[in-house]
């Protein structure tokens, strides 16, 4: 049977641009790529970029004072969000142009345009026009939701924040993820007055509790207010704003409320059900270790699958399916010490094992240290940094490594190095610290501080 294409891709963010590229122009595929929204997806659009250059905005007021801590006579400083959001914006634009170009020079023909599936090897636009592939794609991605709940519609999600007419004098951010946590920083940071409401126990669950403990006191220093063990009742238009009912009995008005409770996986309405391609509770779609559904010709990649919902994990999903089915390079990426970054003020950055998953898994020694850093210490702030390192007692392995630190994620994407080799604890205290560093109390942490 002829097909229109070798590989359709439905979604063009961070996975299905990769994959389309490396198959068209690595391995002459004849590839076509729809995509309803703006080319980019979540990371370059909704996500991880923007969300980046608003951290970087964000922490100017700390930078300034410390300046002044070191002899700078900075004036006073003003923040102007339209003026931001102009060149933020512009960015976005300028980075669409280059996904766009990336695919037509690597010769993926780009429908814009949604796409949904007839059968195993047909794809409908919604124009009607239909197209026949010996492979499908499904890089769909994720969004973001508000719950139901009275007044739910008066609240927004991170997909909003970056179009902001003007920013809120008071907010609300109601989750306790790290998408959650970070725009509360950024938000207090851009001078706005924050609550956090989460109705865990502490933020960030399934990171290392020493560790996100060590964010949620810094955070509550810089004069957020988090609130655990709570959730929003209902929400309610005021005259002064919106009206914030919580579980725990107080109510507070806000100028915005940001829902960060979770994320779902863009299947609906893609016609998967009646293909006998399975999904999971969440929607997710469900692969095997080469992304492969349980139709054959149907791969799905990125957060859609709900595997790790990363946008360098995407990628490497995405390069590994065209390798596998293109390159004839049986290729499964390793979803085993995939390092992160939280951008939380300080930032956070985790690699393999919790103290807690490790010692459930078995005998272990922690190293760790706390300290105030020289920079901001020399300004007069009380910041402090957190670092350990997870070993197993038997192997001597380092399990996972935790960084509470300023630019937290630059460094724990060299330790996941390290770990990712199986590096022993002996092995970094074997390599010579660079001084002054932060970074060198990786490296001379010589006595455990505990077993377990």
């Amino acid at each position: 049977m002829a097909f229109d294409y070798d590989l359709f891709v439905i979604g063009g963010g961070s996975g299905g641009v990769r994959a389309a590229r490396i198959a068209a122009a690595d391995w002459g595929a004849k590839v076509g790529l729809a995509e309803e929204s703006r080319m980019g997806g979540t990371c370059v659009i909704r996500g991880c970029v923007p969300k980046k250059l608003m951290v970087f905005a964000s922490g100017f007021p700390a930078a300034f004072e410390d300046a002044r801590g070191y002899g700078w006579d900075m004036g006073e400083a003003r923040f102007d969000w339209t003026t931001f959001r102009t060149r933020l914006e512009a960015e976005l634009d300028r980075l669409e142009a280059a996904y766009r170009r990336t695919l037509k020079n690597a010769g993926v023909t780009v429908h814009d345009a949604r796409a949904t599936l007839v059968d195993a090897h047909r794809v409908r636009l919604a124009g009607g026009e239909e197209f026949s592939a010996k492979h499908i794609l499904i890089a769909t991605g994720g969004r973001p939701f508000v719950p139901e709940f009275r007044g739910a519609e008066l609240a927004v999600t991170s997909n909003e924040m970056f179009h902001l007419k003007q920013l809120p004098k008071r907010a609300l951010v109601v989750g306790g993820g790290y998408i959650a946590s970070e725009f509360a920083c950024i938000l207090n940071g851009l001078g706005v007055d924050v609550c956090q409401y989460y109705r865990g126990a502490q933020i960030l669950r399934g990171f290392d509790d020493e560790a996100r403990g060590h964010v949620a006191t810094a955070m509550q220093a810089d004069g957020i207010n988090i609130h655990c063990g709570a959730d929003v009742m209902r929400l309610e238009r005021t005259a002064g704003g919106i009206l914030a009912v919580a579980t725990d009995g107080t109510e507070r008005e806000f100028d915005l409320v940001m829902y960060a409770t979770g994320r779902r996986p863009n299947t609906d309405g893609l016609g998967l059900d009646a293909l006998g391609v399975d999904l999971g509770r969440q929607g997710q779609i469900v692969v095997d270790r080469f992304s492969q559904t349980a139709v054959p010709s149907i791969f799905a990649v990125g957060d859609v699958t709900g595997r790790i919902n990363l946008t360098p994990v995407a990628i490497r999903e995405g390069h590994a399916f065209a390798d596998t089915v293109f390159g004839g390079k049986s290729t499964a990426f390793d979803h085993e010490l995939v390092a992160s970054a939280v951008f939380t003020r300080p930032e956070f950055g985790s690699v393999g094992l919790s103290e807690e998953a490790a010692r459930d898994q078995e005998p272990i020694e922690v190293y760790g240290t706390a300290f105030r850093p020289m920079k901001t210490a020399f300004a007069g702030r009380p910041d402090r940094v957190m670092m350990k390192l997870i070993v197993s007692q038997a192997t001597r392995k380092v399990l996972g490594c935790h960084i509470v630190a300023p630019e937290a994620g630059e460094m724990i994407q060299l330790a996941a190095i390290a770990i990712r080799m199986g590096a022993t604890k002996e092995d970094f205290d074997r390599t010579c610290a660079v001084h002054p560093t932060m970074a060198e109390e990786l490296v001379t942490m010589r006595k455990p501080i505990r077993s377990a």
